[in-house]
């Protein structure tokens, strides 16, 4: 009543060289995906494009009054 040895078929995979796609992954359903992900995340998404369109908007401010302050 020893061990019996079990004969084991091996399996191998291969992919074609023609038929690879190195990032299809990234790329399928991304739109959903940043949708999924900015949904998980909507506070650090906020704590962090705000103070990017604040900026960018009382430069864009200051820069058209600066531009008026030296028109006459």
């Amino acid at each position: 009543m020893g061990k019996q040895p079990v004969k084991m078929r091996a399996v191998v995979y291969a992919l074609s060289p023609f038929q690879q796609k190195i990032m299809s992954g990234l790329w399928k359903d991304l739109p959903s995906k940043i949708t999924h992900k900015v949904s998980e995340n909507w506070i650090s998404a906020t704590l962090l494009l705000a103070p990017l369109v604040g900026t960018y908007t009382y430069v864009q401010n200051f820069k058209e009054k600066e531009k008026l302050e030296h028109r006459y």
